[in-house]
């Protein structure tokens, strides 16, 4: 066993001891709205958004893009689970602004092991045998911070399956600060189109 997996089961295990009353939260997220972020390790949406267990969905990828499995995720929310409002947040310093569809492209073809990030980009400093499927792949990189979040909120905001009632709100997160900084017209592409519409 590996030194990760012994500690994240002993982590794991000291949760669980102390878990009481988490055992009765209910399936829905109690505060009813749902965040799509970025999986980077340095962004905590319990911390930063004011979440306990049970309070909101989070849903991560890389970038926190809208992408086809995202929004599944976000209709899921509404759907099935009640979420009200949602939040579009990306954040500074996001590692999908350091490259390109055609880099990684190549990047894969060279080989499959871990690149590295140098203060030109990333290179392969790995041994092949890699693969070119990698070039048939859309990977939602970032070249405008600010435009991918209202690309994303209109995205969803058009999607056929997203109820037009629901707010959708654009925010970048500033990984030396904390802060969430609005993006206006992302929040503005993601206004209700019928406001007054109940759930």
């Amino acid at each position: 066993m590996s030194q990760i997996v012994e500690q994240v089961l002993s982590a794991n295990e000291r949760y669980a001891t102390d878990f009481g009353a988490k055992a009765d939260l209910a399936l829905p997220p109690a505060r009813q709205f749902a965040i799509l972020t970025c999986m980077d390790a340095r962004l905590d949406p319990a911390k930063y958004a004011g979440l306990a267990e049970g309070d909101a969905h989070v849903i991560r990828n890389a970038g926190g893009r809208a992408s086809d499995d995202a929004i599944r995720s976000l209709v899921i929310s509404y759907k099935l689970l009640g979420t009200r409002e949602w939040f579009v947040i990306h954040h500074t310093d996001c590692g999908m602004e350091f490259f390109t569809d055609e880099v990684m492209g190549n990047l894969l073809e060279s080989s499959l092991q871990t690149a590295k990030l140098t203060p030109s980009g990333f290179e392969d400093v790995g041994s092949g045998p890699g693969s070119s499927a990698g070039k048939f792949v859309k990977w939602l990189t970032i070249a405008d911070r600010d435009r991918s979040v209202v690309d994303d909120v209109r995205r969803i905001r058009e999607h056929p399956l997203v109820p037009g009632h629901i707010p959708i709100y654009g925010y970048i997160y500033n990984v030396r600060t904390g802060r969430l900084i609005e993006i206006p017209q992302a929040t503005a592409a993601g206004k209700p189109r019928n406001p007054h519409t109940t759930i």
